[in-house]
């Protein structure tokens, strides 16, 4: 996409508005909160910091959650105001009440050159997800130009994503762009053999990505409970494994998620790997081996080979909750064959000690290669972090939603709004 890199905005001396991503995970601390994870707020640093030299006044503005009314205090970005005092040089204010905009703006005139201003919560306010034009002008009257650096939100046409990139003059944080520039690559010239690896517990936000990205590489390793839709699509048992319902929207066609997954088969059978330069294997692979147990807690686990005649275990009640061990040794030999790897979604509930193994050893894999990589989505990034190999990837991206549209080859509100 050709959209406005921050450099190549006149923004010296002016109040900018950044909309950020600050909707970071808090914990509980004595009769508050305190940021669990800071990296949404690292990522934002050089941006602030770059307009702070062009003696700029920094406004930031982030939602945080999903309030059900204005003023909740768990959702309210005071822990965040906190941390940034505490860990940033930034002479910072919190403001946590901006329906009087022309208050707010005489104090931001009456400020110094490089003050930064914190807002509350957007979604506070109704007119953040509406897209209300007076709310997007009352944002618009606190500054002078926009900048957004928050590539997690560009899939929602809210006021602070798309109403205000069309009202200011507008660009890209460093975040966004490198975020975009990097997907972007991915999608238009990866290196071949490209490997996409994906995971989860749910299918339905995975679907449109791999019908995209299955276009693409050269390989797609599937794991997860995204898996048990494949399974279930090529006639094999999932016992009480999870599989996600019929999606409202697919209900009208007659298609489930099931359904998709068998067309998503059929559509790459002609299509061929050839492993270690010979071995000939499909586009699509799902597991051969699953961890199984009674429920997610139980220790009592098994390895359940995957055949054919696994029809007669429908009457079963084993759940699968993570890749076997053939299944990953299969998808390591492959990912260390890569050029280029994606992986959004873990292999299985790495968080139970018993069912981490075949995500830990899909992450030492990523972690091993030589290939460009790139990881997505919170649970990817968590498990990169519980096994030590956070820092071995090329590009990690915390956009999750916004990331997979984009992958998907849709259409973000908010990277359109800020096109040249």
């Amino acid at each position: 996409m050709s959209i406005k890199k921050i450099t190549q905005a006149s923004l010296a001396n002016k109040i900018v508005l950044v909309r950020v991503d600050y909707n970071v995970p808090l914990s509980p601390q004595g009769s508050g909160w305190s940021v669990r994870d800071p990296r949404r707020l690292q990522a934002s640093y050089r941006t602030v910091e770059h307009l702070l030299r062009l003696n700029c006044k920094v406004v930031l503005m982030s939602h945080l959650g999903r309030p059900e009314a204005p003023g909740q205090k768990k959702f309210s970005l005071a822990p965040v105001f906190k941390y940034l005092q505490k860990n940033t040089d930034w002479p910072i204010k919190f403001i946590d009440d901006y329906s009087d905009a022309a208050s707010v703006r005489a104090q931001i005139d009456q400020s110094n050159p490089g003050s930064v201003f914190l807002l509350e919560n957007l979604r506070f306010y109704p007119g953040e997800k509406k897209n209300d034009p007076e709310f997007v002008n009352l944002l618009a009257s606190l500054g002078e130009a926009y900048i957004n650096e928050a590539f997690s939100s560009c899939h929602r046409a809210h006021a602070s994503v798309d109403g205000l990139a069309r009202a200011l003059p507008a660009a890209a944080g460093f975040a966004l762009y490198n975020e975009v520039e990097a997907f972007t690559h991915l999608l238009q010239h990866p290196a071949h053999p490209f490997v996409v690896i994906v995971g989860g517990a749910k299918i339905s936000d995975k679907i449109d990505p791999i019908v995209n990205l299955s276009r693409i590489a050269d390989a797609v390793l599937i794991g997860g409970g995204v898996a048990n839709n494949f399974l279930k699509a090529v006639g094999l048992a999932v016992q009480k494994s999870y599989l996600q319902d019929t999606p409202a929207d697919l209900q009208k066609v007659g298609l489930n998620y099931v359904d998709l997954a068998d067309q998503i088969i059929d559509d790459n059978r002609s299509n061929r790997l050839l492993k270690d330069g010979y071995i000939p294997l499909p586009k699509i692979i799902y597991p051969v081996d699953v961890v199984a147990a009674p429920s997610m807690d139980s220790t009592d686990t098994s390895i359940v080979e995957l055949t054919s005649n696994d029809k007669i275990c429908d009457r079963c009640q084993n759940m699968y909750l993570d890749i076997g061990p053939k299944t990953t040794r299969l998808y390591k030999e492959l990912i260390l064959q890569a050029e280029t790897v994606f992986w959004n979604g873990p292999m299985g509930i790495f968080e139970q000690k018993q069912f981490a193994r075949g995500t830990k050893e899909i992450a030492r894999a990523v972690a091993k290669t030589g290939a460009v990589t790139l990881v997505g989505g919170g649970d990817t990034l968590a498990a990169l972090d519980k096994f030590g190999f956070a820092d071995r990837v090329d590009y990690a991206s915390m956009a999750g939603s916004a990331a997979l549209e984009f992958l998907a080859g849709k259409k973000l509100p908010g990277l359109e709004a800020l096109e040249k």
